[in-house]
């Protein structure tokens, strides 16, 4: 019934303007709205905070729709659900009565999460960006980059360093509203792909965070952020499925469409091979995040099954979307089909929320230990 909801939403209301917002890069604040009044932000979060309590197989499903029909939407709903979990897993009550309704809904139904920085990219323990107590404050001081939503969202997750124990032990993680004074917009990025998507830096000047925005204890933070991580892998995987499904099924019907030599190129072994291996490597893909998604539902250990799925699933929707560009020919590469907007926007899946490289040396921790 979701699934079947969604696509119809999608194929309505965000297909037929994914090339405009990519074109364009405006954010479409209205379309997020319209997924909070779906129920499809917090989707695995309770509904006494907001969230609808369908699941994370369900939230996995939904996403795959989305991007299927727009990939920068999918990756502001996935991070805005990852947001939401977190809070609900880790924080106090009145913690998640504040500030998970404010993701799930209002004007800006959108929640952000502040990692990475200049120097802290995959290596995530070397931020900078730092809280100073100050009797019953933190005063936050430093700058997080290629943070996603970050001119828009309604709450934002913030990893910043309170001590100078080494490396992870010395991060705590707080929560900060939209408006909070100090906390500023900086550079906004234009980027390859999922353009519709806001990313930005986000500047933190004397920003000033009551203790009772902090969640956790003090260097607990990195193990928020992980936590975080392991199931927003789901949601990457499940984007990058989408995206490299939308791709696959632009070729299906091309290469029933498209004639040389007198006959449809379907006809031909070149192109079936290549439509057979995108659909085994997409059936294979979804099968990962399914099961990877099933065992989050569960509540039992899923890192390693989140990090096979995500690099799986963004290696084959990258490796789909360059065949239907192929496919396509010429046409590929004009804007004129929707397939090199694909590429363009399923590349950045094998980056963000742990490059696949990292996911490797996760997975290969897992079977080593």
């Amino acid at each position: 019934m979701i699934v079947d909801s969604v696509r119809s939403f999608s194929k309505k209301e965000l297909a037929p303007n994914a090339a405009e917002v990519d074109r364009t890069g405006v954010f479409p604040l209205e379309s997020h709205r319209k997924l909070a009044e779906l129920g499809l932000i917090g989707m695995n979060v309770s509904e006494k905070y907001g969230g609808s309590e369908a699941g994370a197989v369900a939230l996995s499903l939904a996403l795959t729709e989305i991007a299927a029909a727009d990939a920068s939407i999918a990756v502001t709903m996935s991070v805005s659900n990852m947001v939401a979990e977190t809070i609900a897993a880790g924080a106090t009550e009145a913690q998640k009565e504040r500030f998970i309704p404010q993701i799930c809904g209002g004007d800006y139904p959108i929640g952000a999460f502040a990692l990475s920085e200049a120097g802290a990219g995959t290596d995530a323990t070397a931020l900078k960006t730092r809280a100073v107590r100050d009797g019953d404050d933190y005063i936050l001081n430093g700058s997080k980059l290629f943070i996603t939503s970050a001119a828009f969202a309604s709450v934002v997750l913030v990893m910043a360093r309170t001590s100078d124990e080494p490396r992870a032990k010395g991060i705590t993680a707080f929560l900060v509203e939209r408006g909070a004074p100090g906390m500023s917009i900086g550079k906004e990025e234009h980027k390859m792909g999922i353009r519709g998507s806001n990313t930005a830096e986000l500047i933190f000047e004397n920003c000033r965070i009551p203790e009772n925005q902090r969640i956790g204890g003090e260097g607990e933070g990195f193990k928020v952020a992980m936590t975080a991580l392991d199931g927003g892998r789901i949601g990457i995987a499940s984007q990058a499925l989408g995206i490299g499904r939308a791709a696959f099924e632009a070729s299906i019907q091309y290469a029933k469409e498209r004639e040389a030599f007198g006959r449809p190129i379907a006809k031909f072994q070149a192109i079936q091979w290549k439509l057979a291996d995108m659909a085994t490597e997409l059936d294979a893909a979804q099968l990962l995040t399914r099961r990877a998604a099933r065992l989050k539902e569960d509540k039992k250990p899923f890192t390693k099954e989140a990090s096979m799925a995500k690099v799986f699933s963004t290696e084959a929707g990258n490796r789909a979307c360059r065949e239907a560009v192929q496919i396509f020919g010429g046409y590929g590469y004009c804007s004129e089909y929707p397939v090199e907007r694909y590429m363009r926007d399923c590349k950045v899946t094998t980056i963000y929320e742990g490059t696949s490289e990292v996911q490797r040396i996760v997975i290969a921790r897992h079977l080593l230990q």
